[in-house]
């Protein structure tokens, strides 16, 4: 229906008025239209290319070369050795990235190998430390066995997305890598103040107060803690030991922690047993389960123990 003339305005012009407001208004259509059509083809294109950056992302990732390892676990784990008073880490070059871990030597009926696959959140990894922690430091420090830690990132979905397995086994690895000859206190520290499965565990700032204050105070030990520096190798690490062989043994990987060797035999008593494990090294040391072994004296070993 037409509108009304205004006060001296003809049909015509009013039909004029009307064709022009119809113009304009289609016009103004027809824009808005062109600018939601590209705002919709931009919006796909910045959703494309946001897709695409976060598959190169990942992509890159995976290509990536794993970080080099820590000095003195070439093997992807640390050797601890006695001379009778004290204990030291033997000494290796780092692991470069993306390299292949070097095996330790196998242990002998002398001078039995203890091997140890642990994560630090793991309940039996940490009973079995406490049952055995004092017997091996005293092995160790005697110089009657070599002890082998291999820490892993085995129990990172226990920690209520803190993955505190993978950041304490690179606490352990800062170590070795900075203050070697501490590992062995460190250990016992970790273990000693273990946190229960399914909590956040210790943050990096505790990780740094608890190895300093079992002796690896370096200023570059705490500042590697906090960085993560090795997290990447204690993946790395990790995978290997879940999915390869493991040296010197018939084992084709670890399927459990604590996963414990000796000379290449896997010790399957209770982790609460000392006397158990006390056994078990003496005969696969080749000797008979009896002898003393809180002086350091494996029954079957040639060692002499310091008195």
């Amino acid at each position: 229906m037409t509108p009304p003339a205004g006060p001296g305005e003809t049909k015509r012009e009013r039909r004029e008025s009307a064709r022009e407001k119809a113009r304009v208004t289609r016009e103004a259509e027809a824009k808005r239209r062109r600018r939601n059509k590209w705002a919709l083809q931009g919006g796909l294109v910045v959703g494309v290319l946001a897709i695409l950056a976060v598959v190169a992302l990942v992509i890159t990732r995976s290509l990536a070369p794993a970080g080099p390892g820590p000095l003195n676990m070439a093997s992807d784990g640390i050797v601890l050795s006695g001379d009778g008073t004290t204990v030291s880490a033997v000494t290796t070059d780092a692991t470069p990235a993306d390299g292949s871990p070097t095996p330790s030597a196998a242990g002998t009926a002398e001078k039995p190998s203890i091997v140890v696959y642990l994560d630090y959140m793991c309940p039996y990894c940490g009973q079995f430390d406490t049952t055995n922690a004092e017997q091996l430091e005293t092995w160790v420090t005697q110089g009657v066995a070599d002890l082998e830690i291999h820490p892993l990132g085995f129990l990172d979905n226990a920690s209520l997305g803190s993955n505190y397995s993978t950041r304490s086994a690179n606490a352990l690895a800062c170590v070795a890598n900075y203050q070697p000859d501490t590992a062995l206190d460190v250990n016992t520290a970790l273990f000693a103040q273990q946190p229960a499965e399914n909590t956040t565990g210790l943050t990096n700032d505790e990780l740094v107060t608890l190895v300093q204050g079992a002796g690896a105070d370096d200023p570059a030990v705490a500042s590697c803690i906090t960085d993560g520096e090795f997290t990447d190798w204690v993946a790395s690490a990790t995978e290997r030991a879940l999915n390869d062989p493991l040296p010197n043994s018939d084992l084709a990987a670890v399927s459990a922690t604590p996963t414990v060797l000796v000379n290449g035999q896997q010790y399957q008593g209770s982790p609460t047993d000392a006397a158990a494990f006390a056994q078990f090294v003496a005969e696969v040391a080749g000797g008979q389960p009896t002898g003393d072994t809180s002086t350091g004296e494996l029954p079957g070993s040639t060692a002499t123990p310091s008195p």
